[in-house]
Protein backbone atom coordinates (compact mmCIF):
# COMPACT_ATOMS: atom_id res chain seq x y z
CA UNK A 1 0.00 0.00 0.00
CA UNK A 2 1.19 3.89 -1.17
CA UNK A 3 2.50 5.76 1.91
CA UNK A 4 0.14 8.43 0.71
CA UNK A 5 -2.57 6.08 1.25
CA UNK A 6 -2.19 6.19 5.07
CA UNK A 7 -4.72 7.83 7.10
CA UNK A 8 -2.83 11.37 8.25
CA UNK A 9 -1.82 11.73 5.14
CA UNK A 10 -5.47 12.70 3.56
CA UNK A 11 -7.46 12.97 7.34
CA UNK A 12 -7.07 15.67 9.27
CA UNK A 13 -8.14 14.38 12.23
CA UNK A 14 -5.69 11.18 12.06
CA UNK A 15 -2.94 14.02 11.07
CA UNK A 16 -2.95 15.37 14.05
CA UNK A 17 -3.20 11.99 16.26
CA UNK A 18 -0.06 11.00 14.28
CA UNK A 19 1.81 14.46 14.94
CA UNK A 20 1.03 14.42 18.83
CA UNK A 21 2.29 10.53 19.24
CA UNK A 22 5.56 11.72 17.32
CA UNK A 23 6.01 15.18 19.25
CA UNK A 24 4.30 14.34 22.39
CA UNK A 25 5.51 10.56 23.72
CA UNK A 26 4.98 11.28 27.24
CA UNK A 27 1.53 13.14 26.99
CA UNK A 28 0.44 16.70 25.46
CA UNK A 29 2.98 19.74 26.54
CA UNK A 30 1.49 22.72 27.29
CA UNK A 31 3.37 25.34 25.02
CA UNK A 32 2.40 28.53 27.46
CA UNK A 33 3.11 26.82 30.90
CA UNK A 34 5.74 24.01 29.79
CA UNK A 35 3.80 21.28 31.93
CA UNK A 36 3.71 17.73 30.16
CA UNK A 37 0.60 15.43 30.33
CA UNK A 38 -1.77 17.88 32.59
CA UNK A 39 -3.93 19.18 29.50
CA UNK A 40 -7.19 17.33 28.63
CA UNK A 41 -8.86 17.25 24.85
CA UNK A 42 -11.62 19.75 24.06
CA UNK A 43 -14.19 17.58 21.45
CA UNK A 44 -16.39 19.41 18.76
CA UNK A 45 -15.15 22.71 19.21
CA UNK A 46 -15.94 24.95 15.90
CA UNK A 47 -14.80 27.70 14.53
CA UNK A 48 -16.48 31.35 13.82
CA UNK A 49 -18.55 30.88 10.77
CA UNK A 50 -16.74 32.60 7.25
CA UNK A 51 -17.68 33.41 4.07
CA UNK A 52 -15.35 30.30 3.07
CA UNK A 53 -17.12 28.12 5.93
CA UNK A 54 -20.35 29.54 6.91
CA UNK A 55 -20.98 26.90 9.61
CA UNK A 56 -17.33 27.10 10.72
CA UNK A 57 -15.30 23.92 10.72
CA UNK A 58 -14.09 21.79 13.25
CA UNK A 59 -11.19 22.54 15.32
CA UNK A 60 -9.01 19.09 15.53
CA UNK A 61 -6.49 18.45 18.06
CA UNK A 62 -7.54 21.16 20.58
CA UNK A 63 -6.68 20.99 23.98
CA UNK A 64 -6.60 22.59 27.82
CA UNK A 65 -4.47 22.80 29.89
CA UNK A 66 -5.33 21.90 33.77
CA UNK A 67 -2.02 24.08 34.95
CA UNK A 68 -2.75 27.55 33.21
CA UNK A 69 -6.33 26.96 31.48
CA UNK A 70 -4.21 27.83 28.23
CA UNK A 71 -5.95 25.90 24.67
CA UNK A 72 -3.25 24.82 22.72
CA UNK A 73 -2.89 22.53 19.66
CA UNK A 74 -0.22 20.70 19.12
CA UNK A 75 0.93 23.31 16.07
CA UNK A 76 1.98 25.25 18.87
CA UNK A 77 6.00 26.26 18.83
CA UNK A 78 6.97 23.93 16.01
CA UNK A 79 7.06 24.78 11.87
CA UNK A 80 3.78 24.60 11.60
CA UNK A 81 2.20 27.24 13.77
CA UNK A 82 0.18 29.94 12.19
CA UNK A 83 -0.03 27.69 9.33
CA UNK A 84 -3.63 27.98 7.29
CA UNK A 85 -2.98 24.53 5.57
CA UNK A 86 -4.28 21.53 6.86
CA UNK A 87 -2.02 19.53 8.78
CA UNK A 88 -2.42 16.76 6.16
CA UNK A 89 -0.97 18.88 3.42
CA UNK A 90 1.74 19.35 5.76
CA UNK A 91 2.47 15.58 6.58
CA UNK A 92 2.46 15.00 2.54
CA UNK A 93 4.83 17.94 1.70
CA UNK A 94 7.55 16.41 3.85
CA UNK A 95 7.31 12.92 2.73
CA UNK A 96 7.86 14.03 -0.58
CA UNK A 97 10.82 16.56 0.40
CA UNK A 98 12.25 13.66 2.18
CA UNK A 99 12.06 10.66 -0.09
CA UNK A 100 12.96 13.09 -3.50
CA UNK A 101 16.33 11.91 -3.80
CA UNK A 102 17.21 15.86 -5.51
CA UNK A 103 14.61 17.57 -4.34
CA UNK A 104 11.17 18.63 -5.47
CA UNK A 105 10.68 21.93 -6.54
CA UNK A 106 7.89 24.03 -4.78
CA UNK A 107 6.06 24.89 -8.73
CA UNK A 108 5.55 20.94 -8.35
CA UNK A 109 4.34 20.77 -4.49
CA UNK A 110 1.78 23.24 -5.48
CA UNK A 111 0.68 21.43 -8.17
CA UNK A 112 0.34 18.39 -6.13
CA UNK A 113 -0.61 19.86 -3.41
CA UNK A 114 -3.67 21.91 -5.16
CA UNK A 115 -2.04 25.54 -3.02
CA UNK A 116 -0.57 28.64 -4.04
CA UNK A 117 2.98 28.82 -5.31
CA UNK A 118 3.81 31.37 -2.68
CA UNK A 119 2.36 28.76 -0.02
CA UNK A 120 4.21 25.84 -1.65
CA UNK A 121 8.24 27.96 -1.16
CA UNK A 122 7.12 29.20 2.14
CA UNK A 123 6.28 25.51 3.21
CA UNK A 124 9.54 24.16 1.75
CA UNK A 125 11.99 26.16 3.62
CA UNK A 126 10.33 25.82 6.84
CA UNK A 127 10.53 22.14 6.61
CA UNK A 128 14.24 22.81 5.70
CA UNK A 129 14.31 24.23 8.87
CA UNK A 130 13.63 20.61 10.58
CA UNK A 131 16.17 19.09 8.62
CA UNK A 132 18.90 21.49 10.14
CA UNK A 133 21.04 19.29 12.40
CA UNK A 134 21.75 20.69 16.02
CA UNK A 135 24.36 17.61 16.32
CA UNK A 136 27.35 19.48 17.84
CA UNK A 137 29.28 16.03 17.81
CA UNK A 138 32.47 16.33 15.79
CA UNK A 139 33.15 14.19 12.91
CA UNK A 140 35.76 11.60 12.70
CA UNK A 141 35.74 10.21 16.18
CA UNK A 142 38.16 7.24 17.51
CA UNK A 143 40.40 8.07 14.80
CA UNK A 144 38.10 7.66 11.85
CA UNK A 145 38.27 9.46 8.59
CA UNK A 146 36.87 12.53 7.46
CA UNK A 147 36.74 13.83 3.58
CA UNK A 148 36.50 17.51 3.08
CA UNK A 149 36.07 19.14 -0.61
CA UNK A 150 34.89 22.61 -1.21
CA UNK A 151 32.17 23.18 -4.76
CA UNK A 152 31.43 26.42 -6.36
CA UNK A 153 27.77 26.56 -7.62
CA UNK A 154 25.05 29.83 -8.64
CA UNK A 155 26.17 33.30 -8.69
CA UNK A 156 26.90 36.19 -6.08
CA UNK A 157 24.82 38.42 -7.36
CA UNK A 158 27.34 41.45 -4.66
CA UNK A 159 30.19 40.42 -6.53
CA UNK A 160 28.10 39.94 -9.98
CA UNK A 161 25.43 41.67 -10.20
CA UNK A 162 22.41 40.87 -12.78
CA UNK A 163 23.65 42.09 -15.98
CA UNK A 164 27.89 42.06 -15.43
CA UNK A 165 29.54 39.22 -17.63
CA UNK A 166 30.35 36.34 -15.78
CA UNK A 167 33.72 35.25 -16.50
CA UNK A 168 35.59 32.48 -15.97
CA UNK A 169 36.42 31.19 -12.72
CA UNK A 170 34.77 30.89 -9.24
CA UNK A 171 35.40 34.82 -7.61
CA UNK A 172 32.03 35.09 -8.48
CA UNK A 173 30.17 31.58 -7.39
CA UNK A 174 28.30 30.72 -4.32
CA UNK A 175 31.28 28.86 -1.77
CA UNK A 176 30.20 25.82 -0.13
CA UNK A 177 32.64 23.52 1.98
CA UNK A 178 31.46 19.83 2.87
CA UNK A 179 32.21 16.84 5.66
CA UNK A 180 31.54 13.63 4.74
CA UNK A 181 32.39 10.86 8.22
CA UNK A 182 33.34 7.39 6.31
CA UNK A 183 32.13 5.81 9.25
CA UNK A 184 29.06 7.09 10.10
CA UNK A 185 28.01 8.46 6.50
CA UNK A 186 27.19 11.54 7.29
CA UNK A 187 27.78 14.75 5.94
CA UNK A 188 27.68 18.75 6.86
CA UNK A 189 27.44 21.30 4.84
CA UNK A 190 28.74 24.93 5.31
CA UNK A 191 28.45 28.05 2.88
CA UNK A 192 31.78 30.19 3.75
CA UNK A 193 32.41 33.71 1.89
CA UNK A 194 35.84 32.41 0.77
CA UNK A 195 38.61 29.65 0.26
CA UNK A 196 41.44 30.99 2.52
CA UNK A 197 43.14 28.83 5.05
CA UNK A 198 42.02 31.51 7.82
CA UNK A 199 38.44 30.52 6.88
CA UNK A 200 38.31 27.05 6.22
CA UNK A 201 40.40 25.62 9.06
CA UNK A 202 38.23 27.09 12.29
CA UNK A 203 35.14 25.51 10.20
CA UNK A 204 37.21 22.14 10.43
CA UNK A 205 38.87 22.52 13.83
CA UNK A 206 35.49 23.22 15.38
CA UNK A 207 33.51 20.33 12.98
CA UNK A 208 36.38 17.83 13.11
CA UNK A 209 37.86 15.75 16.20
CA UNK A 210 41.13 15.89 16.76
CA UNK A 211 41.87 12.11 16.78
CA UNK A 212 40.68 11.79 12.92
CA UNK A 213 42.13 11.60 10.04
CA UNK A 214 41.63 13.93 6.99
CA UNK A 215 41.33 13.46 3.41
CA UNK A 216 41.53 16.01 0.95
CA UNK A 217 42.90 17.15 -2.65
CA UNK A 218 46.03 19.21 -2.80
CA UNK A 219 44.27 22.45 -2.51
CA UNK A 220 47.16 24.95 -0.51
CA UNK A 221 44.44 25.55 2.50
CA UNK A 222 44.76 22.15 3.74
CA UNK A 223 48.52 22.01 3.78
CA UNK A 224 48.99 22.39 7.29
CA UNK A 225 46.12 20.13 8.69
CA UNK A 226 48.75 17.61 9.89
CA UNK A 227 49.33 19.91 12.69
CA UNK A 228 45.62 20.07 13.72
CA UNK A 229 44.43 16.27 13.46
CA UNK A 230 46.23 13.25 13.84
CA UNK A 231 46.97 12.44 10.29
CA UNK A 232 46.43 14.14 6.82
CA UNK A 233 46.70 13.03 3.07
CA UNK A 234 45.65 14.50 0.35
CA UNK A 235 45.29 13.31 -3.88
CA UNK A 236 46.52 15.38 -6.68
CA UNK A 237 44.38 15.74 -8.96
CA UNK A 238 46.03 18.01 -10.88
CA UNK A 239 47.86 15.20 -11.43
CA UNK A 240 45.60 12.86 -12.43
CA UNK A 241 45.34 10.72 -9.39
CA UNK A 242 41.92 10.53 -7.48
CA UNK A 243 42.47 7.81 -5.36
CA UNK A 244 45.44 6.07 -3.69
CA UNK A 245 43.81 3.38 -1.71
CA UNK A 246 42.22 4.87 1.36
CA UNK A 247 43.56 8.50 0.02
CA UNK A 248 40.60 9.96 -1.78
CA UNK A 249 37.80 12.45 -1.96
CA UNK A 250 35.00 10.27 -3.86
CA UNK A 251 32.93 10.37 -0.77
CA UNK A 252 32.62 13.56 -0.78
CA UNK A 253 32.63 14.57 -4.61
CA UNK A 254 29.82 11.93 -4.80
CA UNK A 255 27.22 13.84 -2.54
CA UNK A 256 28.20 16.36 -4.87
CA UNK A 257 27.11 15.39 -7.60
CA UNK A 258 23.59 14.46 -6.19
CA UNK A 259 23.74 18.25 -4.48
CA UNK A 260 24.44 19.60 -7.89
CA UNK A 261 21.84 17.85 -9.64
CA UNK A 262 19.12 19.03 -7.72
CA UNK A 263 20.26 22.34 -7.43
CA UNK A 264 21.01 22.41 -10.95
CA UNK A 265 17.94 20.35 -12.28
CA UNK A 266 15.03 20.57 -9.91
CA UNK A 267 16.00 24.17 -8.01
CA UNK A 268 18.16 25.73 -10.55
CA UNK A 269 18.09 29.13 -9.07
CA UNK A 270 19.00 29.89 -5.13
CA UNK A 271 20.44 33.11 -3.62
CA UNK A 272 23.18 33.35 -1.27
CA UNK A 273 20.55 34.14 1.75
CA UNK A 274 18.29 30.96 0.84
CA UNK A 275 21.75 28.72 0.07
CA UNK A 276 22.11 27.25 3.75
CA UNK A 277 18.72 25.85 3.99
CA UNK A 278 19.22 23.64 0.92
CA UNK A 279 22.35 22.64 1.63
CA UNK A 280 20.88 21.51 4.81
CA UNK A 281 18.69 19.36 2.90
CA UNK A 282 20.55 17.50 0.85
CA UNK A 283 23.03 16.79 3.95
CA UNK A 284 20.05 15.48 5.77
CA UNK A 285 19.01 12.87 2.74
CA UNK A 286 22.11 12.35 2.28
CA UNK A 287 22.49 11.11 6.09
CA UNK A 288 19.56 9.85 6.34
CA UNK A 289 19.46 8.04 3.21
CA UNK A 290 19.20 3.83 2.86
CA UNK A 291 22.60 2.66 2.42
CA UNK A 292 22.29 4.49 6.57
CA UNK A 293 19.43 2.42 7.18
CA UNK A 294 16.73 4.71 7.30
CA UNK A 295 13.98 4.17 4.62
CA UNK A 296 11.67 7.18 3.25
CA UNK A 297 9.33 6.68 6.44
CA UNK A 298 11.65 6.40 8.74
CA UNK A 299 13.15 10.31 7.22
CA UNK A 300 9.86 11.54 7.58
CA UNK A 301 9.93 10.94 11.15
CA UNK A 302 12.84 12.08 12.16
CA UNK A 303 12.31 15.44 10.12
CA UNK A 304 8.43 15.69 11.66
CA UNK A 305 10.19 14.87 14.79
CA UNK A 306 12.45 17.89 15.00
CA UNK A 307 10.15 20.10 14.00
CA UNK A 308 9.53 21.58 17.54
CA UNK A 309 11.49 25.09 17.88
CA UNK A 310 11.82 25.46 14.60
CA UNK A 311 9.15 28.32 13.26
CA UNK A 312 10.48 29.91 10.30
CA UNK A 313 8.26 33.56 9.67
CA UNK A 314 7.64 34.20 6.33
CA UNK A 315 10.15 37.67 6.82
CA UNK A 316 12.58 35.38 8.37
CA UNK A 317 13.14 33.50 4.79
CA UNK A 318 15.54 36.04 3.51
CA UNK A 319 17.42 36.35 6.85
CA UNK A 320 21.23 35.66 6.38
CA UNK A 321 22.16 32.54 8.64
CA UNK A 322 24.56 29.72 8.85
CA UNK A 323 24.61 25.84 8.85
Amino acid sequence: MSVLSAPYMYDEAAAFAHVEAMLWADGPVCPHCGVVDRAYRLEGVMTKPSKKNPEGKVRHGLWKCRECRKQFTVRKGTIFEESHLPLHLWLQAIHLMVSSKKGISSHQLHRVLGITYKSAWFLTHRIRECMRSGDLAPMGGNGGAVEVDETFIGNDRTKKPHGEKKGRGFHHKHKMLTLVDRTTGRAKSIIVDDLKATTLVPILRENISREAVVYTDEAGQYRNLKREFADHDFTRHGQGEYGRGEVHTNTVEGFYSIFKRGMKGVYQHCGKQHLHRYAAEFDFRYSNRVANGVDDTERAGLALSAAVGKRLKYEGTHAKSAV
